[in-house]
């Protein structure tokens, strides 16, 4: 008569001449379950087992590793409240004993995790690949037999980089810990065949550790590798480059005398072109397979719809790297769209993305665990305690009476005269005339610049700089106000004054900041916050200026972060003027709203430059009313 033989985790059969076999679930099922013996007349019980009715239902887990933040695998089966350890033999055999209770394991679920398992080229135990893990956690939220369980946790890029005591070869600098920690980290997501998003806050180096990619990717050179950048950052990333890793050989693909010859690209460590350069010279640029591409500012490809974002995407390459301190600066999607650069279709398609992140932080805390593991963004509180303070100090200003008389006369009149329909009348016009009246008739050239009570204040903190032989940055959105700063500053101290703005050429950019650079004492560079706000490295002043608040928090924080970068030596005083009780204290309160709301997730949520429902609220605000005492 046969009987069954526990042996582990596995029920046997054992005959009357002493032969032995593993049946097949659907035997033992029927033996013990359905009490039929069958035609081989099978034993309808086991010693010292019991067996389900109901099948384990097989998944393969995603865990936290001893409670480090890095991803390990396993696999379980759960049943009716139960939960089962399991292996690939478990699933291959179709049943497993475990605490004296046979059970059966459901057939197509056991499938699907050993097709799992294969499909990604995973091991249980601890995460090693990164590709591997997004295979999986993609594979969770498209309903596999996944289950996630830090699909609520961002994960740290770096958990899957091991740490290392080894520095890049050929870089003449000394990194610091955070910054190797960085190329350690791009150079294994270069070997996995990755991408990644570099979000560093400005001045923490993320240049000095792109270079160090570029020049130790763990197989030697990275080459060749495409550098896309505004056009203005060019000359930068090329001496940088030339400073940090002399050895690789960089083209500055720009201008009038760039190729329009394949051939002439080949033979370089690295190739240096615009987002401009590469939406007219797609075709060029795509007869290369590029090693890696690189997006400096990365932000400049936040609208999937603009050309030079589709140019961008269109470039042939093994792997693509973004960088850039803001990855999200209006909207969710500007982040979607920098990672479908990173590792195209990760977050799925414009329209899907859309449909399943709403643009508040509730969506952002949805995207986070999807993003984290890709993009690597340290705060300078945070690793950067060497980097000198930076004190922040608001300037609250009132109107003088007929200041806030001529204000409100043009705030009624706007009301008066555009109602409903005033949001971008008021938007332009009150924050002209909070940055000088005279910029409201055209009159600037030859107004008074000192018969404006915020531009005396504007003096007055400039001549406190200059009595310390010190510089300043001054921001201005306004050309006509950049233009009145610089002869006044010029006329009034007698040292150098420079506007950098859209007027500019791009060329003429950098000579004007080693110009400002090299004065030895006071001087003054006046610039448009974006025109001067996107990676322009100006570490000779110390002293920072927003004339007039951005309705982008981006913007205005990386404006200030110009001078506040490593290199800087003295302490960086960031001031900012503003109105009180006018559309200038509508701006900052929302400045305030978007900034609270991009604290609460790494990535952040900036705000939309073209979102100006704000303004309204404006018209309400009187600062004449305030000096009355009526609030």
């Amino acid at each position: 008569m046969p009987m069954w033989e526990l042996r582990g985790r596995e029920l046997w059969l054992a005959d009357d001449v002493g032969g032995t076999r593993l049946p097949v679930a659907d035997e033992i099922y029927g033996a013990l379950v359905e009490r039929d013996p069958g035609a081989q007349n099978l034993p309808t019980s086991a010693a010292n087992v019991r067996a389900s009715r109901y099948p384990l239902a097989p998944a393969l887990t995603i865990n936290d590793s001893d409670d480090s933040g890095s991803p390990k695998y396993a696999i379980s089966g759960s049943v009716r409240g139960i939960r089962l350890d399991l292996d690939p033999a478990d699933l291959e055999r179709g049943h497993v004993v475990a605490d004296g209770v046979w059970y059966p394991i459901d057939a197509s679920g056991a499938a699907e995790v050993l097709e799992l398992l294969q499909s990604a080229g995973i091991d249980l135990g601890a995460a090693r690949s990164l590709r591997s893990f997004l295979a999986l956690r993609k594979a969770a939220t498209a309903g596999a037999a996944v289950e996630d369980h830090m699909a609520g946790l961002p994960i740290s890029p770096l958990a899957f980089a091991p740490p290392a005591d080894d520095v890049p070869a050929g870089v003449d600098a000394t990194l610091y810990s955070y910054q190797l920690a960085g190329w350690r980290w791009l150079k294994f997501l270069l070997a996995e065949g990755v991408g990644g998003l570099l979000a560093d806050e400005m001045g923490l180096g993320k240049t000095l550790q792109i270079i160090s990619a570029l020049s130790d990717a763990g197989a030697g050179r990275l080459s060749p590798a495409l550098i896309i950048a505004p056009g203005s950052l060019l000359e930068n990333w090329r001496r940088e480059i030339g400073k940090f890793a002399p050895h690789l050989k960089v083209l500055k693909h720009h201008g009038p005398e760039r190729t329009g010859r394949p051939a002439d690209l080949h033979g370089f460590d690295a190739v240096i072109t615009s987002y401009d350069s590469v939406v007219r010279d797609n075709s060029l640029l795509n007869m290369i397979e590029w090693a890696v591409v690189i997006l400096d500012e990365a932000q400049f490809i936040r609208n999937p719809q603009a050309q030079r974002t589709k140019s961008v995407k269109h470039l042939r390459r093994r792997a693509g790297l973004a960088v850039t301190g803001t990855p999200i600066e209006n909207r969710l999607l500007d982040l979607w769209s920098i990672m479908d650069f990173v590792l195209p279709d990760h977050l799925g398609d414009q329209k899907a993305f859309e449909a399943q992140f709403a643009d508040d932080v509730d969506g952002a805390a949805m995207l986070e665990p999807l993003v984290s593991p890709l993009m690597l963004r340290r705060r300078v509180a945070d690793v950067a305690q060497d980097l000198p303070p930076r004190i922040d100090i608001p300037q609250v200003l009132e109107l003088d009476d007929s200041e806030a008389a001529a204000y409100d006369a043009i705030r009624e009149r706007i009301a008066a005269e555009y109602g409903a329909a005033a949001t971008l009348v008021a938007l332009t016009s009150l924050r002209r005339f909070c940055a000088h009246p005279s910029l409201m008739d055209g009159s600037s050239h030859a107004a008074d610049p000192m018969s404006f009570s915020k531009f005396r204040r504007l003096d007055e903190l400039i001549e406190e700089i200059f009595a310390r032989n010190e510089k300043v940055i001054i921001f201005t959105s306004f050309t006509a106000m950049a233009d009145m700063i610089a002869r006044h500053v010029e006329r009034r101290f007698g040292v150098f004054a420079g506007v950098i703005d859209g007027r500019l050429p791009i060329d003429d950019r950098q000579p004007m900041i080693d110009r400002f650079s090299e004065v030895r004492g006071g001087a003054a560079l006046i610039l448009n916050p974006k025109a001067g706000g996107a990676g322009l490295n100006i570490t000779a002043a110390n002293h920072v200026i927003h004339y007039n608040p951005e309705w982008n928090p981006a913007l205005e924080d990386q404006a200030s972060a110009r001078a506040y970068r490593r290199g800087q030596e003295l302490p960086v005083t960031v001031h900012r003027l503003l109105v009180a009780d006018t559309v200038e204290d509508v701006v900052d309160e929302r400045l305030s709203r978007k900034r609270a709301l991009s604290s609460t997730a790494v990535i952040g949520v900036e705000g939309a430059e073209d979102d100006y429902g704000d303004v309204v609220a404006a018209l309400s605000r009187s600062p004449a009313k305030m000096a009355g005492g009526t609030k």
